[in-house]
């Protein structure tokens, strides 16, 4: 059996269930989820990126976990795939912490990581 794309802790279930509950409508379409991917960021390369998700896009994979709904960017799969995501909340920072077995290295100061 293939490893799951991403899972998700308690914490970090409990995090996306109040950030959907407390998601902006503006008259827009409902938010589904949340939106996980990478972006070209930092000086080791990559960073994660997590936004609202109104609408799945074209070759998107979802990830349903613990009740709530990810939509995993496409050019991210490859890049996430056996990751566990986190939510924590530490005396100087706070948000979701991803452990991924895929990473080769981080920065310093831990905002970007390369594979």
């Amino acid at each position: 059996m293939a490893a799951p794309i991403l899972t998700l802790t308690d914490a970090a279930a409990e995090r996306v269930k109040r950030l959907m509950a407390k998601a902006p409508s503006d008259g827009e379409k409902p938010v589904l989820g949340l939106r996980i991917g990478v972006k070209t960021k930092g000086c080791s390369g990559l960073s994660y990126q997590v936004e609202y998700a109104r609408e799945q896009k074209k070759f998107e994979d979802v990830v349903e976990d613990k009740g709530v709904r990810l939509f995993i960017d496409p050019t991210a799969i490859m890049f996430l795939i056996g990751s566990t995501m986190d939510y924590r909340e530490e005396k100087f920072q706070t948000g979701f912490v991803f452990t991924n077995p895929n990473e080769k290295g981080r920065c310093g100061c831990g905002e970007s990581f390369h594979v």
